[in-house]
């Protein structure tokens, strides 16, 4: 009960100074969007580019190529692959990209065989009505729904990007960031749309029987076309992704030292403003003490103030950061493929336990500060 009475106490005290709350709260919040943008970042790309035990898949790309323009494959390696002892299925691939350099908008298409749609894209929410109606038409697409909201088109409409126009069969979601900012299209009719024509694809997709013979059957492929006319590169997705964007990859790693700038600069400004507030009031600080409040009361109502302080600049600025991101449907793309910024239940408690930790811990000196000194010269000072 005493501690809900300090704490509203504490909560009429920044009251009493509403501008100086006001500016604090403002600058909290300004550090935890910092924050936690960049922790969601850093969340993307973990998921984009670290292998885990469920990964399956293995990229066949042409050697000493990166971009999709530069990899061309004969398609009839798949049949050759598919020999390989410990692969499970292979997908010939067609990619096409409205921009090979590092873009916030970003337009990939991905041609894929029809016959194959389904088993391609089964880790997707998509219907079996959503599959006829792509298969009926050569020129219809499936989108991701990050795309599409990005775009601004729904089922129906028309995407024009890169020189190809589709029409827009379904929208899928998926938990792959890949997935979420292509468009699949059928492997013919982009081959058609392309300047390399038919029998040519970009990439072989790759699933393997178990996750642990990942390392042996890319050895395999890559020793099968060795010295054929086109040699081979293949590596896991995730390590695929990560080798092929390094720049964006390093360019990503290096916000987490903004991140932490920001969370040691909203701990320095709190401590400040609960600093200041303490040796704003020490005369009436000093009388509480005199009329009955014990040391540790006063110690409890400093840390109080900053932990109030910490939570509302951290809920606003938290807030807003997963406002903003959800809004904008951020994937930053680079020779096709992408890191998408999404805002999770764990980004957001993430960020919470941190405003409330430097709530507490700027309250800590300011406490301190509050209890010492002799009574009877605080009740003297001016």
């Amino acid at each position: 009960m005493w501690f809900s009475n300090l704490l509203f106490f504490s909560f009429k005290q920044l009251r009493r100074h509403w501008v100086r709350t006001l500016l604090t709260v403002a600058g909290t919040a300004c550090g935890m969007f910092l924050f936690m943008t960049v922790e969601t970042f850093q969340k993307g790309l973990k998921d984009a580019t670290e292998s885990s035990a469920g990964d399956d898949v293995l990229v066949v790309y042409r050697d000493k190529r990166f971009c999709p323009f530069t990899s061309v494959l004969p398609e009839d390696y798949g049949r050759k692959i598919a020999k390989i002892p410990g692969v499970k299925e292979v997908y010939p691939v067609k990619v096409v990209v409205n921009n090979c350099g590092t873009s916030l908008d970003t337009v990939t298409f991905r041609g894929i065989p029809a016959d194959q749609a389904a088993s391609f894209l089964s880790k997707t929410s998509l219907s079996q009505d959503v599959f006829k109606t792509w298969s009926r038409a050569n020129d219809s697409a499936i989108i991701g729904r990050e795309l599409a909201e990005r775009r601004k088109v729904k089922p129906g409409d028309k995407l024009d990007a890169a020189g190809i126009t589709v029409r827009i069969a379904g929208i899928l979601d998926s938990n792959n960031p890949q997935d979420m900012n292509s468009a699949y299209v059928h492997l013919d009719f982009i081959q058609k749309a392309s300047y390399d024509g038919l029998g040519q694809v970009t990439q072989f997709n790759v699933k393997v029987t178990e996750h642990n013979k990942m390392e042996e059957v890319a050895n395999a492929i890559d020793a099968m076309f060795r010295s054929d006319r086109e040699p081979t590169h293949t590596r896991p997705e995730k390590a695929f992704i990560a080798q092929t964007a390094k720049d964006m990859v390093e360019l990503i790693s290096f916000t987490r030292w903004l991140g932490l700038a920001a969370v040691i600069a909203v701990l320095c400004l709190v401590t400040n403003t609960v600093i200041i507030a303490v040796r704003g009031r020490i005369k009436e600080n000093a009388v509480m003490q005199a009329i009955g409040f014990q040391s540790e009361h006063m110690a409890w109502m400093t840390l109080a103030e900053g932990l109030i302080l910490g939570i509302l600049g951290g809920l606003v600025g938290t807030g807003l950061a997963m406002w903003v991101l959800q809004a904008g449907n951020f994937a930053i793309s680079a020779e096709g493929l992408s890191i998408s910024f999404q805002v999770n239940k764990e980004l957001f408690t993430k960020a919470t336990a941190v405003a409330v930790g430097i709530g507490i811990f700027s309250g800590i000196y300011p406490a301190v500060l509050s209890v010492k000194g002799r009574l009877a010269d605080k009740l003297r000072a001016a």
